[in-house]
């Protein structure tokens, strides 16, 4: 919905005293003693930001990346004394007027955020040394940065039946929540998921799952969003080093590795290391160190993928082109599992339409627990499969009953980004110091189509060079596609295959899926293939990724990695990947066999009833 205040200032602006005035563009306003020029319609905050004046909040948070501001003005942290106003104002939510006149740390001010914050903290858990979110918590930081010495003690407060649940992705602990409402902006706003509502008043006021129930039975798709924007430990990831540390531990068990590409262009900056700093080498370094048997690239997963899901796309369009009514276009990817997770519970009706080939990670599981299995000789109950992913909902895939085999799943866990930061500093490794390292062979192999899975449009391209060649019988020789590129929320490109014009869609955020979907569902959009991820950015935004929020600089510098990464391999198209080749050669046969689908494939439920 537009803003109302927006509406309104295009006609008149109501000044801070009250009175209607005309716009004004470029207005003066005084800030603790410095006058300065502003903009039309910026908030005190922003003001104040531009000049370098740090106003404390909490609930307020701007998104670049997503696209919108949460500020609902709701924990009164970051008030401000404006002259001529009896009561302090919210600076995130206040505009700025001309002459307007803002003490942003005046006495009044600094013992308002202090009683504020002492209040919060009353009604707060004290086990800050054991909360997953320490060292990290924003509640945390404000208290040391106002120096919070003493906490109210709440007598006979009501205690709210919200107050935890758990998931196969995330942990829900209400007692820790703070009533930001951010994870409820990002659920409903941005991803139009609508798993978090707030509900109650006072202390028996929380943000709960939607219907009233827990997150795994409400609408939540797991993307792990809410977790990123969260600033205590009210949602964090359900953590599952200890299960790593214990397989590691197992003489009985062979423990194998896999590392998503995203993960390589954002682990270092949990390392002090800059936005975008590639670390595959000293990923893979540490991993070893860790103690796994092997580590391997779940991009030779992500090639692997391709050539069954480039060559879905080329059966359909063989069969359009043909005249037969059946094929099924536009062909939807079906990597990301939040995605996967969205569409069979808003779409039922179209679970025909995704190509069945399996996620990158669970393509590698499988070949892992079956073909890697019987060369080494064991059986793949004592073969344990671990995910190094950027993604909260992998978590939740691995555990999917139709990714197992007799009970025992072909990933046995799946690790965020931060759980793989946190297991590297408890082994006491020196991860800048760290030479580089080189993945193991055959599963370790990759080409740059591959790296480009991370970042939204890189799936699509990755595919489009495979189909390209393969469709058109030519050699591909320019293979950026800078069309497919970018960072706008929904894009539209026209790729031509030799004189087939092959219509794409691109969509990240399941806000923005939601309505690349329902305008093919209703006949506006014509696409041959869409490519949906459901984070910002695609994986480089993930969940499980070290958090960004919603910072554009971060994603940006993320991607541009990958690119890069992508840009200096030797191989940069996935069907010239010669251990995939070999991989077909030995056991599969070729794509869309009977043994690719049996291992490499899978099906969609109607999950429409789960809530």
């Amino acid at each position: 919905m537009y803003p109302v205040w927006r509406l309104l200032r295009k006609v008149q602006v109501r000044s801070h005293t009250g009175r209607l005035t005309p716009p004004i563009h470029n207005m003066k306003i005084t800030i603790d003693n410095k006058t300065i020029n502003v903009a039309d319609g910026l908030t005190v905050y922003e003001a104040a930001k531009q000049v370098g004046i740090a106003i404390p909040r909490l609930c307020y948070m701007n998104m670049e990346t997503l696209g919108i501001e949460n500020k609902p003005a709701g924990c009164r942290i970051c008030v401000v004394e404006i002259e001529g106003r009896r009561n302090l104002a919210p600076s995130c939510a206040t505009l700025c007027a001309d002459g307007m006149k803002i003490r942003t740390h005046s006495p009044r001010v600094l013992n308002a955020r202090k009683t504020v914050l002492e209040l919060l903290l009353s009604d707060h858990p004290k086990d800050c040394l054991i909360c997953p979110k320490a060292g990290r918590c924003e509640l945390q930081t404000l208290a040391i940065y106002l120096g919070i010495r003493q906490i109210y003690p709440v007598e006979n407060a009501e205690v709210s039946t919200y107050r935890k649940d758990q998931s196969p992705s995330i942990i829900r602990d209400m007692d820790k929540c703070v009533l930001c409402r951010r994870c409820e902006t990002v659920c409903n706003t941005v991803q139009t998921v609508g798993a978090l509502s707030g509900v109650n008043r006072g202390f028996m006021a929380v943000v709960a799952p939607a219907f009233e129930q827990d997150l795994q039975h409400s609408p939540c798709t797991f993307c792990g969003q809410c977790v990123a924007v969260c600033p205590t430990g009210a949602l964090t990831e359900v953590d599952h080093t200890v299960r790593v540390v214990r397989a590691l531990a197992d003489p009985a068990k062979t423990v194998v590795v896999q590392t998503a590409p995203a993960v390589r262009a954002a682990l270092g900056e949990e390392f002090g290391l800059p936005a975008g700093s590639l670390v595959t080498g000293k990923m893979v370094a540490a991993l070893r160190q860790i103690g796994f048997d092997y580590v391997f690239d779940t991009d030779f997963a992500a090639d692997l993928t391709i050539m069954e899901e480039g060559a879905e796309l080329l059966d359909r369009l063989r069969r359009m082109l043909a005249g037969d009514k059946e094929a099924k276009l536009p062909i939807l990817t079906s990597c990301c599992p939040a995605w996967v997770n969205f569409f069979e519970q808003n779409y039922p009706d179209m679970l025909d339409v995704p190509s069945t080939a399996r996620s990158p990670q669970q393509m590698f599981g499988a070949v892992a627990k079956t073909v890697l299995a019987d060369k080494l000789g064991i059986d793949r109950n004592d073969l344990v499969v671990v995910s190094i992913m950027p993604c909260l909902a992998k978590k939740y895939e691995c555990q999917r009953d139709e990714f197992k085999v007799d009970g025992n799943p072909d990933v046995d866990v799946a690790l965020s980004t931060r759980e793989l930061a946190r297991l590297i500093k408890e082994a006491n490794i020196r991860f800048n110091d760290l030479p580089d390292d080189e993945f193991d062979a055959p599963m370790g192999e990759s080409t740059g189509a591959s790296v480009i899975f991370g970042t939204t449009g890189g799936v699509i391209e990755a595919a489009t060079r495979t189909a390209y060649e393969l469709f058109t019988g030519r050699q591909l020789e320019q293979v950026d596609f800078h069309e497919l590129r970018g960072l706008d929320g929904v894009r539209t490109a026209s790729v031509d295959f030799n004189g087939t014009p092959i219509h794409i869609g691109i969509a990240h955020q399941l806000g923005n899926a939601r309505k690349l979907l329902d305008g093919v569902r209703d006949g506006r959009y014509h696409f041959h293939a869409i490519e949906i991820m459901a984070c910002p950015g695609g994986c480089i935004g993930g969940g499980g990724q070290p958090l960004h929020l919603g910072d554009a600089g971060i994603i940006k510098a993320r991607r541009q990695a990958l690119y890069r990464e992508d840009a200096q391999k030797l191989i940069r198209k996935s069907h010239e990947n010669p251990s995939v080749q070999q991989l077909y050669n030995e056991f599969l046969d070729h794509p869309l066999s009977e043994k690719a689908h049996r291992l490499l494939h899978t099906c969609y439920f109607d999950k429409s009833n789960r809530h």
